[in-house]
């Protein structure tokens, strides 16, 4: 098919009409390919997650095991060098994925779940449900976020399940915030009205036009809040209040500075945890903008500049 010239655009400029791409499928992996960053981050991530589910199966030695001495140096046979207790880094870091990305993403299954539900029904149904759902998500924005941790995981006590509640308790404000109001947006449009003049339901209403159309927003927002997850974790790990029979890179990071790691000057029990933490959630923010940009076509308006348009004289009219 040819492309016929656009009126509007300078002499010898066809505007060539751009391919068909699938909405969640291919434009996805179009602003992948374009933007380079964002295709760093998604491999950064998918490969702490592969790494994470298969450690037990790659981790070069176990992870109670002991295979030299206190702090013990990198070497050939220990790239990251010993902890403490004579276990191997790299093990630690790979058994450390597994409870540090377990918190973030299950933290953030909340957030979204809760976020995306009160965002829904505070923007769709309005009045006295808009008014009583915002301001408890006002009462939960205020708090401040890290002792408001601190406190409730010390009376809850030491557990995955209870800093997975905690963190996911605290993070769905921003969600909810966000949701209602796309969600106040899209239920004035045309065809919503539409669909409740012909008798559709609340229920219907939601699932089948409401949803879809904040489903972009919802994603974009989830992947970025695992990376808050994943830092809040860490946070509470260091400071004492994670699971004390789980292995995470806060953990990690606790343990070094409890048993003198910086005073001995052994980095390597510190640094490639902290690393671990920056990479992921450099990470997903990466990601979580590019999804953002992939399913919110009306983000990418590059292909609008303004510079490629001039203004032509009317044909059949002589200057006097």
């Amino acid at each position: 098919m040819s492309t016929a010239p656009i009126i509007g655009l300078e002499p010898g400029l066809n505007a060539e009409v751009p391919p068909p791409t699938t909405r969640r499928g291919g434009f996805l992996w179009q602003v992948l390919k374009e933007r380079p960053a964002a295709a760093a981050g998604a491999v950064v991530v998918v490969a702490f997650i592969l790494v994470a589910l298969l450690a037990p199966y790659i981790a070069p030695y176990g992870l109670h095991q002991r295979v030299g001495p206190v702090f013990g140096r990198p070497s050939a046979h220990h790239w990251l060098g010993l902890d403490d207790g004579g276990i191997d880094m790299i093990t630690l870091l790979m058994y450390g994925a597994r409870t540090s990305l377990l918190v973030g993403f299950a933290a953030t299954l909340v957030a979204g779940v809760l976020g995306g539900g009160i965002g829904v029904l505070s923007g769709y149904f309005g009045g006295a449900t808009d008014v009583v759902l915002m301001r408890i998500t006002d009462y939960f924005l205020v708090i401040p976020d890290v002792p408001f941790m601190i406190v409730v995981a010390a009376l809850w006590g030491p557990s995955l399940t209870h800093i997975i509640l905690v963190i996911g308790l605290l993070l769905w404000t921003t969600t909810a915030r966000i949701i209602r109001s796309q969600v106040k947006s899209v239920k004035e449009r045309v065809y919503v009205k539409r669909a409740r003049s012909l008798g559709a339901g609340n229920t219907r209403i939601i699932v089948r036009h409401v949803l879809p159309q904040v489903a972009p927003i919802l994603v974009a927002n989830v992947v970025l809040t695992i990376a808050v997850a994943i830092f809040d974790e860490t946070a509470l790990s260091f400071l004492g209040l994670g699971d004390p029979s789980k292995i995470s890179w806060g953990k990690i990071i606790e343990n070094a500075f409890l048993r003198t790691a910086i005073s001995s000057g052994a980095w390597w029990a510190i640094v490639p945890a902290g690393i671990c933490v920056a990479l992921v959630i450099m990470g997903c923010t990466l990601v979580g903008q590019a999804i953002e940009d992939a399913l919110n076509p009306r983000l990418k308006v590059s292909h609008l500049s303004a510079r490629r348009f001039k203004v032509r004289p009317l044909v059949g009219l002589q200057p006097r």
